[in-house]
């Protein structure tokens, strides 16, 4: 099996061969171009090939369903990005702020139409199977988007409605990436399941994981301000969890986050989450699901060096910076 970067690497050689920059019109492809050139961690089409190369699938015939859930991955991004009014996305504007919020929208809409075209370039016997899994996973993904939304008017989402939240929203992109990886390579519903409990799993690790960063990364390697989800009053795995506490704290908090935004608020906040020990319970969460995901790629079958590429993702996310 190839290493990891190698798989990125060939993504970012297949996303240019793409041609997207040279598209017409301008207004609707240059955004797009902009999108996807900015690189990031090219996850979600790394885990298709290397799901695919783990089970013995054709990887060079896995690459245009895999470029589909990249550009469909950016396409949410680009929406997301309006819906929150974020600024900077990968240390530079947003496409919206550099476009405009109307090319944004339509950017992305065609991006969707771009990602479905190339989910389609699969072979006939496993096209449905796969169109099934993609539909399914878009729906939960808009479904994640909605309650996300939902949550900004709630003090009273608890712990497990915030992960069933990212589950939908970011694990069930990433567990959609490994079952059509195992779809693409002949693998039986069985172990098509475990793949995707897998991906769901890290995506739900990797979000809590984020969540953390936020709050106490560091902003030049993170690629967004640090204490965006404070000021912005997002409802995340440390506040959800903070707000869950005895009622005191769950007091302290909310005062802390009705100040005026800026960095008084984040300092506050932050302060009222190291005091609860929340950054320490934060990670250990990450850490739990990272060790689910494990469990259920190993439970695949999968001989022990063909595990390698799975752990190797977990621990990458495990101690991330950005």
């Amino acid at each position: 099996m190839k290493r990891i970067s190698e798989y990125a690497v060939e993504v970012e050689s297949a996303i240019r061969e793409l041609g997207i920059g040279s598209r017409r019109p301008e207004s609707l492809y240059a955004p797009i171009e902009y999108a996807l050139e900015a690189g990031g961690k090219r996850i979600r089409p790394v885990l298709l090939l290397m799901t695919v190369d783990a089970f013995g699938g054709d990887v060079e015939a896995a690459m245009a369903p895999a470029l589909g859930m990249e550009i469909f991955h950016n396409f949410t991004l680009l929406h997301d990005d309006v819906m929150d009014d974020s600024e900077t996305r990968r240390n530079r504007p947003t496409v919206f702020k550099k476009y405009g919020e109307n090319a944004a929208i339509l950017s992305g809409d065609t991006m969707l139409g771009l990602a479905e075209k190339q989910m389609m370039q699969v072979p006939d016997a496993v096209l449905r199977r796969v169109m099934e899994t993609f539909n399914r996973m878009s729906v939960e993904v808009y479904e994640g988007q909605a309650l996300d939304m939902e949550f900004e008017t709630r003090d009273d989402v608890t712990p497990d409605e915030y992960v069933n939240m990212i589950r939908l929203k970011t694990g069930s992109l990433l567990g959609a990436c490994a079952e059509i990886g195992g779809i693409l390579s002949g693998c039986n519903d069985k172990v098509c399941a475990k793949l995707r409990e897998y991906g769901e799993n890290l995506g739900i690790a990797f979000q809590i994981e984020d969540d953390w960063l936020d709050t106490f990364g560091d902003s030049a390697t993170f690629g967004k301000p640090i204490g965006g989800d404070i000021n912005q009053a997002k409802k995340t795995f440390l506040y959800v969890s903070g707000m869950s506490a005895s009622a005191e704290e769950a007091k302290a908090l909310k005062m802390g986050m009705e100040l005026p935004a800026g960095d008084m608020r984040v300092k506050t906040v932050t302060r009222i989450y190291e005091k609860m020990h929340l950054d320490e319970s934060c990670r250990k969460a990450a850490s739990s699901y990272s060790a689910k995901a494990l469990k259920a790629a190993k439970a695949t079958g999968l001989p022990e060096e063909r595990l390698e590429s799975f752990k190797y993702l977990l621990d990458r996310l495990s101690g991330r910076k950005k």
